[in-house]
C-alpha cells in the first residue's frame, strides 16, 4: 500500500473516532437529562426480570451437564437433583407470591434461600397484622421458623 493511502485511511480513523467520542457525550448528556426515578413497579418487574433470566441459565447450565456425561455419573445426577430443587423453589416462590398478592397487596417478590426467606411487598408500611399474615403464609407452606422470615416493603 502506498504511504498516501494509509495516511488518508488513519486520518479517517481517527475522524470516526472522534465522531464515536462526540455522538457518545452527546448521547450520554440527553440520557441525563431524561432518567427518571425508579418506581417500585419497575423494581418488581426487574428484580422478576433478573432472577428469571438468572434461572434460565441455571437451568441452561444443568442441562448442559446431564447431556455431558452418563446416567450413572455423580455430577449428572448432582445436576438433575439441583435442577429439581431449582424448579420446586420457582413453584414455591410463585405460590407464595400469589398468596401474598391475594391478601390485599397490589404486588410482591420473594426470594428464598437456604437458610431464610426475603419478601419485598409494595406498600406504604406495613402493619402488625399484615406482618403476622404474611409470616402465617410463609410458615404454612414452607414450614419455615418465623426467625428466618424477613420482610421489606417497598412504596
Amino acid at each position: 500500500m502506498k504511504k498516501r493511502t494509509k495516511i488518508i485511511i488513519l486520518s479517517l480513523m481517527i475522524v470516526l473516532l472522534g465522531v464515536t467520542g462526540y455522538l457518545n457525550i452527546v448521547l450520554n448528556n440527553s440520557i441525563k437529562e431524561t432518567n427518571v426515578t425508579v418506581t417500585a413497579g419497575s423494581y418488581f418487574s426487574s428484580y422478576r426480570n433478573d432472577r428469571t433470566s438468572t434461572r434460565d441459565q441455571e437451568l441452561l447450565y444443568y442441562d448442559a451437564i446431564i447431556e455431558s456425561g452418563e446416567p450413572t455419573d455423580a455430577d449428572v445426577i448432582a445436576a438433575k437433583q439441583a435442577k429439581l430443587d431449582l424448579v420446586a423453589k420457582m413453584d414455591e416462590e410463585l405460590t407464595i407470591e400469589g398468596l401474598i398478592k391475594a391478601q390485599g397487596f397490589s404486588d410482591c417478590v420473594i426470594a428464598i434461600t437456604k437458610s431464610k426467606v426475603n419478601i419485598v411487598v409494595q406498600a406504604e408500611s406495613l402493619t402488625d397484622l399484615e406482618v403476622a399474615r404474611i409470616c402465617s403464609t410463609v410458615t404454612r407452606e414452607l414450614e419455615c421458623p418465623i426467625r428466618n422470615i424477613i420482610i421489606f416493603y417497598a412504596e
